[in-house]
């Protein structure tokens, strides 16, 4: 071969691997590139999801995971003494516990009651208002039936246990007007439960309104139409037409309706302490009573761990009567 084509040869090869030296990165190099580009694509969304996540676990997951633990534990605070395992004879304890059972049904009878009562009132305020769009004062109105469910239930309970006073409560002496004599509704079991019911009733119907109203936004304005033009009962409207598109919301407002009913202490402790006797003790009070007046951590806990349960079933049966239907439905 010719001295200069040797040369040529050489120099090209040379240039060729200085080329492909330059394009391939170090090792150190082709890990931070990858790396890099993730946080500069993610790092923003990383940025808003990671304090959710330390709060949910601070506030939510490690107290969740302490109280599961506790409950398989004897641990009265006023004791001085250790916890001690138990395993679970605080659940067996509490099974086998009357008054414990007592609470229970008057928390299932309150909420049944209590839901259905909302549900039922909100959906036919809802109903009406959804029908009354062009009525002079719609506004006005619907802004004061707003209004009970931005209260807290504590300033409720307070309101109404003025209003109940036998000496000087409105509707002591409004009742009385009717029955000739003044009563002190919360003072006798026979009347301290309704009343309890019909205020928290009257507390959270407009919450049932506003997810009426927001259900029926969400059937077609086309399908209502139609169904005016072959003109269709209402209640064949009411079941072909309205309900097919707003059972979810309406199944979800039920939902956390009963969840939140089931919680109920703050509104009972403000207005009858559980009394008279223990007619109105359902089981939040039941449980407010052992973890601050008694001081049993443990049963506490073990009631606390019966009542998540108790609102994860409830979760889970309306979830699966709601994909039910919609399984029918396809």
């Amino acid at each position: 071969m010719h001295p200069l084509a040797e040369l040529e040869i050489s120099v090209s090869s040379r240039e060729a691997v200085r080329v492909v030296g330059a394009s391939v990165p170090s090792g150190a190099e082709a890990i931070g590139a990858p790396r890099k580009n993730y946080l500069q694509k993610h790092g923003y969304a990383w940025g808003l999801v990671v304090p959710m996540l330390i709060f949910f676990i601070v506030f939510n997951a490690i107290p969740l995971l302490w109280m599961i633990g506790l409950s398989f534990y004897r641990y009265v605070l006023t004791a001085g003494a250790a916890p001690v395992s138990v395993g679970l004879e605080n659940y067996h304890q509490l099974l086998t516990d009357q008054a414990m059972w007592g609470s229970f049904s008057r928390t299932l009878i309150f909420v049944l009651l209590t839901v259905l009562g909302a549900s039922l009132l909100g959906g036919l305020l809802g109903y009406l208002f959804w029908g009354s769009a062009k009525m002079p004062g719609r506004r006005l109105a619907l802004t004061l039936l707003f209004t009970p469910m931005l209260l807290t239930p504590v300033a409720v309970g307070a309101f109404y246990r003025l209003m109940l006073d036998p000496n000087f409560g409105v509707i002591s002496y409004l009742f009385g007007l009717v029955t000739g004599g003044r009563e002190d509704l919360l003072s006798k079991p026979a009347t301290a439960f309704p009343t309890v019911l019909l205020i928290d009733i009257w507390m959270w119907t407009p919450f049932m309104t506003l997810i009426t109203l927001a259900a029926l936004a969400s059937v077609p304005t086309a399908e209502l139409e139609a169904a005016k033009v072959d003109r269709l009962r209402w209640v064949t409207v009411l079941r072909r037409v309205i309900l097919p598109h707003a059972k979810f919301i309406l199944m979800l407002g039920v939902l956390l309706r009963t969840i939140d009913a089931f919680k109920t202490t703050d509104l009972v402790l403000l207005l009858t302490s559980g009394g008279p006797g223990t007619s109105t003790e359902f089981l939040g009070l039941r449980l407010y009573r052992l973890g601050f007046d008694s001081l049993d951590m443990g049963m506490a806990s073990t009631v606390a761990v019966i009542a998540l349960f108790v609102a994860i079933g409830f979760t889970t049966l309306y979830l699966y009567v709601l994909n039910l239907k919609k399984q029918e439905d396809a």
